[in-house]
């Protein structure tokens, strides 16, 4: 029977997914690609961006808050990235 905490222990940085929903023009998805690439960068972790304006989706429930940042698919932050915070989110 495997061990309960080995159940919930977090996926190592290695097996993560960050997106960023991001918009043309925006300094501030700019500023926060930017704490994206060095963040993943530095962990080795995968990172995509998504384009708001081509995803009728994305559109309908993010655009008041773009930039926004999930991890694993889930809402991490918006509209400014900390990295000391997303760097946590990926190794904690």
């Amino acid at each position: 029977m495997a061990d309960m905490g080995s159940l919930f222990r977090r996926k190592p940085p290695r097996d993560r997914l960050v997106t960023l929903i991001r918009k043309p023009g925006c300094h501030l998805c700019d500023d926060a690609q930017v704490v994206v690439e060095k963040v993943c960068g530095d962990l080795g972790v995968r990172w995509e961006w998504k384009d708001i304006t081509e995803d009728q989706r994305l559109h309908d429930q993010y655009w008041e808050q773009i930039p926004v940042v999930l991890v694993d698919g889930r809402q991490h932050t918006f509209w400014r990235v900390d990295e000391g915070r997303l760097r946590r989110a990926l190794t904690d």
